[in-house]
């Protein structure tokens, strides 16, 4: 048996053993990773605005469930948002107005796409100053709006067909011309917008937005013969509407047994 110094100079042997061992895992130029510290970000300044809760159809009367505030980084806010500090600006400016044009969830309230109609109809309310809005009769089949695809808030062409005056009882000719251009649709029937993504919408009227000239020129042509409306691409819809003064003196389209002909005004 060993003694007692013998079993410490095996404890001992056996230390010095784990401490080379452990020298050579290491390695001779490691040394301890240095401690990391993490500072917090300052927080941005925020400011509460006004936010859309929901979609927010067009014609949408605003109710205090429609809307909420939402904190906005005060160093990024748009001109126009309505803010929190603004006293009354709520009740004021939003609530019970309607929405001219429509908002998506989320989405921040803006005081120029809304509209206090005072008890006044939504379709005078949204209507641009200056401007009449007239309804046409149209194919309740939508053959003469487009096949239906005449939306509200397209740009259409107005076209009067009806039959031309002749001398001759055993010849019946049609005009044809276009009356007014870039005319903006309002509503087919009652729809003022799509809805539920639908693409095709049908009535037997459509609402147009005119000016007061054009509204005598649309009068008349309704008592003279059909009017038809011929859909625009979007690319045009910047393209200013020739006056009905102009169209007046433009040349008709002569349909004679199935074949076109093209006539002069004077």
């Amino acid at each position: 048996m060993l003694g007692l110094s013998g079993a410490r100079a095996v404890v001992l042997g056996i230390s010095l053993l784990t401490m080379v061992a452990a020298y050579f895992m290491i390695g001779p130029g490691q040394a301890p990773e240095p401690v990391r510290i993490v500072q917090e970000a300052p927080r941005a300044r925020t400011v509460d605005v006004l936010v859309a809760a929901t979609d927010l159809p067009l014609g949408n009367s605003i109710t205090q469930g429609d809307v909420r505030w939402t904190a906005w980084p005060e160093d990024s806010i748009p001109q126009g948002l309505i803010r929190r500090s603004e006293a009354g600006a709520l009740e004021k400016d939003v609530l019970g107005a309607l929405v001219r044009s429509a908002f998506l969830a989320n989405e921040p309230i803006r005081r120029e796409k809304l509209i206090k109609s005072d008890g006044s109809g939504f379709l005078s309310a949204v209507l641009p100053s200056g401007k009449r809005a007239v309804a046409i009769s149209i194919d309740r089949a939508g053959n003469s709006t487009a096949g239906g695809f005449v939306l509200p808030n397209d740009r259409v062409d107005v076209i009067r067909t009806g039959r031309q005056d002749s001398t001759q009882n055993t010849v019946e000719n049609f005009v044809s011309e276009t009356l007014l251009s870039n005319i903006r649709v309002l509503a087919i029937g009652q729809a003022v917008q799509e809805r539920n993504g639908e693409k095709v919408v049908v009535g037997e009227t459509a609402t147009l937005e005119l000016d007061p000239r054009q509204v005598e020129v649309i009068s008349l042509a309704q008592k003279s013969g059909t009017l038809s409306l011929s859909l625009r691409s979007l690319a045009d819809a910047n393209e200013p509407p020739r006056p009905p003064e102009q169209s007046d003196r433009q040349g008709l389209t002569l349909v004679r047994f199935g074949h076109t002909s093209q006539t002069a005004k004077q």
